[in-house]
């Protein structure tokens, strides 16, 4: 029971230790998944439970929708809502996919569970669900075009002129990210009182060995890939640091763009620092030790760290695009630029440089922190979502 509410996991290591390797979380076989739809069901049945709603999320549950609507005729009258958190992964297979879930070869064509030659999980997901949602209002906007539908635009766009396409925002766990309690950093903070930042930026400093650093220093937390345009960083840091300025950068991933952190990191040891590994804590304390956060995103469905960053405040440097243009507004709470590239990030860098220690710089810092991004309006919408839902599927079996 977590907060009143009956929660039931079900999993084995044996299945899905590699299944959910920090490299292939994303893409691993899968009969992983296929496996677990038919778990999730049997697991049902033998409850003797039918839900009202049924809410899945990202390719990994695709399946379970085309497996309840196909093979288990008593859940007909449940709704599905399916959820995209990453239209860029799709869980793309062969036709052993419909074999290994007891599927007919029918439903390999274009209304059902195939696109562009494959099994596609997310598509099916989307395909035998009564409504799909992203994790931000804008990335239901933005994968509707060729840009960043990943393939999939034309039937997200269908979707949408069915109004069965919307898109919900991410909220913050508030009692994990609050720089008045957090113990992870150095000395806690409010919006009523943010002297405790100085220090927790002072100590920053000090645990990764950074010199004395009058501009405002830029953090990053993040995957290193692509998909977050960091590649657009390093040739802004030799401005940063001329300006007076400084950067840290916690994250792993791309080899490449790591190998570039690190060189930077040893030419300009006093100003740059790179920690290759995941680290909870020291992440903490980069959100609360530096001043700007920066994620230049190709593309976002909601993103998480502006939002970590903001009730830190640690004003945020972003490409208006996904959930970045969903909750940072430039000028207001941090500053936005449009077009991708090194050069619209380096002329939004340079307007945080130029505000910081001004009273303009406090305004955007106090609009951060006293943001709301808690989970209450998004769970209501929700909570709304499953009712819309629920009434039509009645309205359905009585028809």
């Amino acid at each position: 029971i977590w907060d009143g509410v009956p929660v039931g996991f079900l999993g084995t290591d044996e299945w899905f230790t590699e299944a959910t390797n920090s490299e292939t979380v994303y893409q691993p076989g899968g009969v992983h998944y296929v496996w677990f739809a038919r778990a999730v069901m049997r697991a049902l049945e033998q409850l003797d439970w039918i839900p009202d709603v049924v809410h899945l999320n990202d390719w990994h549950t695709g399946f379970f929708a085309v497996m309840m609507r196909e093979q288990h005729p008593r859940w007909d009258d449940a709704g599905v809502v399916f959820t995209i958190h990453n239209l860029a992964y799709q869980g793309e297979f062969g036709l052993e996919m419909l074999d290994a879930a007891g599927l007919p070869h029918s439903l390999f064509n274009p209304e059902a569970t195939e696109a562009w030659g494959r099994v596609n999980f997310l598509k099916t997901g989307c395909t035998f669900s009564d409504h799909v949602n992203t994790v931000s209002p804008q990335y239901a906007m933005d994968i509707q075009t060729a840009e960043y539908g990943c393939a999939l635009e034309g039937l997200l766009h269908h979707l949408s002129f069915q109004d069965r396409l919307s898109g919900i925002l991410n909220g913050l766990d508030l009692k994990a990210f609050n720089p008045k309690t957090d113990p992870a950093i150095a000395a806690n903070y409010s919006a009523d009182d943010v002297s405790g930042k100085r220090v927790c930026r002072q100590a920053l400093c000090k645990e990764l060995g950074l010199g004395e650093i009058h501009g405002p220093i830029f953090g990053v937390v993040s995957r290193l890939s692509h998909q977050k345009g960091l590649d657009w960083i390093p040739d802004l840091v030799g401005r940063i640091v001329i300006g007076g300025g400084g950067l840290v950068v916690l994250g792993t991933g791309d080899s490449k763009l790591a190998e570039r952190f690190a060189a930077l990191a040893k030419i300009h040891p006093k100003r740059v620092s790179f920690i290759d590994r995941f680290d909870v804590p020291l992440a903490q304390r980069v959100y609360a030790g530096c001043d700007s956060f920066l994620m230049p995103s190709r593309f976002e469905p909601c993103g998480l760290g502006q939002l970590i960053a903001m009730r830190y405040g640690t004003v945020p440097v972003v490409r208006a695009t996904g959930g970045l243009a969903d909750t940072v507004f430039d000028g207001v709470n941090g500053y936005t630029f449009e077009e991708k590239g090194t050069e619209a990030l380096q002329a939004a860098i340079h307007h945080a440089m130029l505000d910081f220690g001004t009273p303009r710089w406090d305004q955007l810092v106090q609009a951060g922190m006293r943001g709301d991004y808690s989970w209450s309006k998004s769970a209501a919408d929700y909570a709304s979502l499953f009712s819309i839902i629920v009434d039509a599927c009645a309205e359905s079996a009585m028809a």
